[in-house]
């Protein structure tokens, strides 16, 4: 079962092949969220700043009922630090906000501001902010460090600098979107992908092809989408509250052909909808 299976990071640690992830779960809503999840298998748990909602994760994870070292838990630094004292003091804080004396992995949640996507240069900002993770890790606080929408240039900044390279890159991959360069960049300096949306937020849903595709296999198009990513070598972290959906987005236990996954990897979808005012779907 795909909740049993774990890849190992470059530092040794192991870290479950699939997710939940928890962008747009309302922080009075996470802890059931992710109590539901944790019942039903999931030992992976993904958060960050910026979704608001690390006290409802935190608290999920404290009341779970399993024990804190059979979980993995991510967060990440928000985006708009990039200095190494406004970095410590985030850290201290989502540890305090999660109620969690350490997290198994933070992650720099874009090398720029979410007001600056994919615009001005912040090198340096990106690198006081990497060193302040690798003090909290060095004190015990992390267990693993990496990235997140960082590109290759992105990255190689780092890895110049760096004490302890990335153990992880989380991107928008997903069938229709699947950043072919990049993720043969990291998997040669291993770095593991996780991959974040990989429903496409949803909009994978509306494509015919796709769903032809899903009904030849038996299953749902999440159930191939996720399955796409695994096949890939990436981490999925789909994102529900709904147990019924988390169940059957565990139920990945086929193989997607060669030839299917070819198709599936030169699909591309550029139109996120509504969804597309959120710069990681803007295009850029």
């Amino acid at each position: 079962m795909i909740l049993n299976e774990t890849y190992m990071l470059t530092d040794g640690r192991p870290i479950p092949k699939l997710g939940l992830g928890t962008w747009f779960i309302d922080d009075g809503a996470a802890a059931q969220a992710v109590r539901d999840a944790i019942g039903i298998g999931y030992r992976n748990i993904d958060t960050a700043q910026a979704y608001g909602n690390e006290r409802g994760v935190g608290e999920g994870v404290r009341t779970g009922g399993v024990p804190r070292g059979e979980l993995f838990v991510s967060s990440k630094l928000a985006a708009e630090i990039k200095d190494y004292d406004d970095a410590v003091a985030a850290i201290d804080g989502s540890l305090a906000t999660m109620g969690l004396e350490y997290l198994d992995l933070m992650l720099i949640h874009a090398p720029q501001p979410w007001n600056d996507w994919r615009g001005g240069t912040y090198a340096e900002g990106n690198r006081a902010a990497w060193r302040a993770l690798e003090e909290a890790q060095q004190a015990g606080k992390l267990r693993s460090i990496g990235v997140s929408n960082f590109e290759q240039s992105d990255v190689e900044n780092i890895i110049e600098v760096c004490t302890v390279a990335p153990q992880v890159n989380q991107v928008l991959f997903h069938v229709g979107n699947t950043p072919d360069d990049l993720l043969s960049y990291c998997t040669g300096q291993g770095i593991l992908i996780e991959a974040y949306s990989p429903i496409a937020h949803g909009e994978i849903l509306e494509n015919a092809d796709v769903a032809e595709m899903a009904a030849r296999y038996s299953v749902t198009v999440p159930q191939l989408c996720i399955r796409y990513a695994l096949q890939l070598g990436t981490v999925p972290l789909p994102k529900t509250a709904n147990p019924d959906h988390m169940r059957e987005n565990t139920q990945v236990d086929f193989t997607i052909s060669d030839a299917d996954i070819n198709t599936l990897w030169r699909l591309r979808i550029s139109d996120y909808g509504q969804s597309s005012r959120f710069p990681v779907f803007s295009g850029k």
